[in-house]
């Protein structure tokens, strides 16, 4: 088996693994794992809290499907053991499930005051240093961010928020992601090795004009009383002709100018929303957030489930760039 399970560091459990599954996604900080087991008798047991790490052998950048010189390299690393359950008929069997280290921060609770001027990267730096989370390098995210006043709020959340407010400014895209060095900041689709998906088992495109919007109108965020309309700071106008008038009324107190309304009304502009599921041979090391190319268009996978083996299925979930701002960075 080209995988590996190690629980706190001295048990190697690779003859005892039944299954391993990983899951990824946008909409959450922590990567999770599955892990099926059969157990000895004489095994000293698994608890929640324990340390666990998931290797395995990745595959060579040619898209192959070659194991690239047999070498492991963590999966799942820094992992915690989160959830056990066995069930115990003639021999021992175990559901583990783990998460990497981000789900402190996606668990844990509390308020922060930051005054005007910083960046998501810099915030993320004192969240990291107050909960003991190491940090890998950390990309500049160079849009500075306005006052924020976090009451009491998962730490991802206010995370997610200083990550939405630098796009809404017309800054890029990241997602928090742990590594075996520590936390960082991933640039969406800024992986190095981009994978062509080949050997399809299934393919579903769906298009839909769910979601999308044409016109879009930017208001004021201050009141102006009973008796007067909204101000409005910016009208932005699309795909009328070919859709129809489908109007989205945004409001945002960090959007304060004529010009930043404009490119903010713009940016939520979109045509019929267009999302791919594809079940193919496993890719071990795509993650959320990644850039792949299907059927000659280079898109974002949203969400990807990897079924390890040899070989190893997964199933990802996939959407255009602009589709993946409008979800997940502006339309909340």
């Amino acid at each position: 088996m080209s995988y590996e399970v190690v629980l706190q560091n001295k048990f190697y459990l690779r003859e005892l693994v039944e299954s391993i599954s990983l899951k990824d996604s946008l909409d959450q900080i922590s990567y999770q794992g599955t892990i099926g087991l059969k157990l000895p008798a004489s095994f000293p047991g698994i608890e929640p809290g324990q340390e666990i790490r998931i290797s395995g052998v990745p595959y060579d950048s040619a898209g192959s499907g070659i194991a690239a010189g047999g070498k492991m390299v963590p999966l799942l690393h820094p992992g915690v053991v989160w959830d056990c359950s066995s069930t115990l008929k003639q021999t021992k069997h175990m559901t583990v499930t783990v998460y990497d280290r981000t789900i402190y921060l996606a668990k844990s609770e509390d308020e922060y005051l930051f005054p005007a001027g910083g960046t998501a990267a810099q915030r993320l730096r004192k969240y990291a240093a107050d909960w003991g989370i190491p940090l890998d390098t950390v990309p500049d995210t160079k849009t500075k961010l306005k006052k924020a006043v976090y009451r009491p709020q998962t730490l991802y959340n206010m995370m997610m928020s200083d990550l939405k407010e630098t796009v809404k400014a017309g800054g890029d895209m990241y997602v928090p992601r742990m590594t075996p060095a520590g936390l960082t900041l991933f640039k969406i689709g800024s992986n190095n090795v981009v994978w062509k998906l080949e050997q399809l088992e299934e393919a579903t495109q769906n298009r839909t004009l769910e979601g999308t919007v044409t016109r879009v109108k930017v208001i004021g965020a201050e009141d102006r009383g009973d008796n007067a309309p909204s101000k409005v700071l910016a009208v932005a106008s699309g795909e009328t002709a070919q859709y129809g008038v489908l109007q989205r009324i945004v409001q945002d107190e960090n959007v304060k100018t004529a010009g930043a309304a404009k490119k903010y009304a713009e940016s939520m502009l979109t045509g019929q929303g267009q999302s791919y599921t594809v079940t193919c041979l496993d890719l071990n090391t795509i993650r959320a957030g990644d850039k792949v190319n299907f059927n000659g268009l280079n898109l974002i996978v949203t969400s990807v489930s990897h079924e390890l083996g040899d070989p190893g299925h997964m199933t990802l979930e996939l959407a255009t760039l602009d589709d993946v701002k409008r979800r997940y960075y502006l339309d909340h």
